[in-house]
């Protein structure tokens, strides 16, 4: 039997997926690693920490599961988006990584959209946002003189992982697409951009496609995780690319639901002809001369999360969901903003924070669990009515992550989607998504949608419910109204936040 393998390198831990031929999981294995936030809105990492962590979930994958190095015909990877590594011309960090959710660079962001102005959304086709990766370089050009001196070029993180692997530098389309200095439609770095900012070009690393050849394993890492020095590895995407593969979001009319910590609207394009004026996320797909716009909810699990530790402390989530099912929807009145970090679509606002409106006092916990699930829902539907609004048919829906675990939020999402919701049977996100990627670069099918019929399994199919659907189109544009009714009392109170 001959295996391939998907690198997920996520902000809290790499996880690796031993996957067969058939597309059914063998194995993984995970390692965790530190986050450091030394000031408020700050959030790094150790790069050599990402190093280690993956040769120790390979070097697991191969002695635990009776398989050789031979065994192992691709690899490929997965990974955390924007963050930046600075290196110098050893190729070593000068400093730690700034991750995708810091948010230091306010005045970096707003340098860059005064600087560039209506060509930031034409070039990039993405506002500037605390995340992105040029942002963070400016930051540190900024701040950090003496360490930005030392720096002759940058990575994203997957990609340092992949250099300290094969020795070869490389970066991708659909994540390079996240560091706002990528020309989005021409598929290559913006001279305008770097330009602007006074960035040599030769700190911008090769591009390729996320299923390129790379090259194969140093010696020194083929001894230290047993695979061979002929396992072929291929550049790999971002983690909501690689995320998209992994559902099989490879067709026009397909839409991905992820209910993870944060969540995410997915939806494939086939050209970068779509226009949503910035309300969204416009980036180059993980399969080839595609692409996906995105809408992200900041707090979507972690405000389920956060409701349990806050009023059920020590109690399983079946627990706290125990008699939601009893409550219709609209959760008599009472109604969820899910906006506890902040927001990003459609409300780019770092400021903002949520409320529970409507409450009275025959509200009992599962009102409020109730109300948790379909706010998160709603915000997330926020991001399907500007698709819906820019004439795109939203009618078929993957739905992945902690909302895919549980029917009733399953059926929530196909009633205030209004679409077709499909849980698939074998979800494993980025990582099979990165498999996926080696599997198709390995030979064994000849196109990542070849491989997306025999590695992606769909489970239930749910269907909305119209009378339910009713109801809750006319709730949704009520919580739509809840932003700009709160967002002057939020503000206000930022002040007094510690």
């Amino acid at each position: 039997m001959k295996y391939v393998i998907g690198v997920d390198l996520g902000t809290s831990a790499v996880k690796t997926l031993l996957i067969a031929q058939d597309g059914t999981l063998k194995a993984e294995a995970t390692r965790e690693y530190p986050l450091y936030h030394e000031k408020a809105g700050w959030s790094e990492q150790d790069p050599e920490d990402w190093v280690t962590g993956t040769i120790g979930a390979l070097k697991e994958l191969i002695d635990l599961n009776g398989i050789t190095g031979e065994d192992i015909e691709g690899l490929s990877f997965s990974g955390q988006m924007h963050g930046l590594v600075l290196l110098n011309d050893a190729d070593r960090p000068v400093r730690r990584a700034i991750l995708w959710n810091d948010t230091r660079t306010t005045e970096q962001c707003r340098e860059i959209s005064h600087t560039l102005g209506d060509k930031l959304l034409s070039v990039t086709r993405n506002p500037a946002l605390e995340g992105f990766t040029l942002p963070k370089i400016l930051w540190v050009k900024q701040n950090e003189p003496d360490i930005f001196a030392q720096a002759t070029h940058f990575l994203l993180p997957k990609d340092y992982v992949r250099l300290r692997l094969t020795g070869t530098k490389h970066m991708d389309l659909s994540d390079a697409a996240g560091t706002l200095m990528l020309d989005i439609a021409g598929r290559s770095w913006s001279q305008e951009v770097i330009a602007a900012f006074e960035i040599p070009q030769s700190y911008c690393p090769p591009l390729v496609e996320a299923g390129a050849y790379v090259g194969t394993l140093t010696p020194e890492v083929s001894q230290a995780t047993g695979l061979s020095t002929s396992t072929r590895i291929f550049a790999g995407g971002a983690d909501n690319a690689c995320g998209a593969i992994g559902a099989g979001i490879l067709t026009p009319g397909l839409t991905l639901c992820s209910i993870g910590t944060s969540g995410v609207i997915l939806t494939y394009e086939e050209d970068a002809s779509a226009d949503y004026a910035g309300k969204v996320h416009f980036f180059n797909h993980g399969q080839e001369n595609a692409f996906y716009a995105m809408g992200v909810t900041l707090a979507a699990g972690y405000s389920l999360s956060w409701f349990r530790n806050a009023f059920a402390k020590g109690e399983t989530f079946d627990a706290v969901l125990d008699g939601v099912g009893d409550i219709p929807a609209g959760s008599n009145g009472l109604l969820f903003t899910p906006y506890i970090v902040g927001e990003r679509t459609p409300h780019a606002d770092a400021k903002i924070r949520g409320s529970f409106i409507g409450i009275d006092g025959s509200h009992t916990r599962a009102h409020f669990a109730r109300a948790v699930m379909e706010g998160i829902t709603f915000s997330l539907n926020e991001s399907i009515d500007i698709f819906r609004n820019a004439g795109k048919t939203i009618d078929t829906i993957i739905s992945i992550g902690g909302g895919a675990k549980n029917p009733l939020w399953l059926q929530m999402q196909a009633d205030i989607f209004r679409a077709n919701v499909v849980a698939l049977t074998n979800e494993q996100g980025p990582g099979l998504g990165a498999a996926m990627l080696a599997a198709v670069g390995s030979g064994w099918f000849p196109t990542l949608e070849a491989c997306g019929k025999v590695f992606v399994k769909h489970d239930r199919v749910y269907h909305p419910n119209e009378a339910v659907s009713g109801q809750y189109e006319q709730l949704f544009r009520i919580y739509q109204q809840a932003y700009s009714q709160t967002a002057g009392l939020n503000h206000s109170l930022y002040a007094f936040r510690n």
